[in-house]
């Protein structure tokens, strides 16, 4: 999956599993989630995507920390599961 086609998933993946009232396009790579002046997500949205992330991706978000650190913006999203992905491609056993 190319990194536009993943970026567009993330999208995707916020607006249908928190029911936002905007469209995939209309969310920037570097528009802030959570607070005022981006979309404007909480703490309720922050379970539902850490939830969404693990099934859509496979990713998990193991505590708060990681969240405010991987939760900022579709790019933060996106690096986020690449680094993920890439650690459980060094830790699998046919690498």
């Amino acid at each position: 999956m190319s990194d536009s086609d993943l970026r567009q998933n993330i999208k995707e993946m916020l607006v249908k599993n928190l029911m936002l009232q905007t469209t995939a396009d209309q969310i920037g790579d570097d528009l802030p989630l959570f607070g005022a002046g981006g979309l404007g997500l909480d703490s309720i949205d922050a379970l539902e995507l850490a939830v969404s992330m693990e099934k859509t991706f496979g990713v998990s978000i193991p505590n708060s920390e990681v969240a405010g650190r991987a939760l900022r913006t579709v790019n933060t999203i996106h690096d986020y599961i690449l680094e993920k992905r890439a650690e459980r491609a060094e830790n699998s056993p046919n690498s």
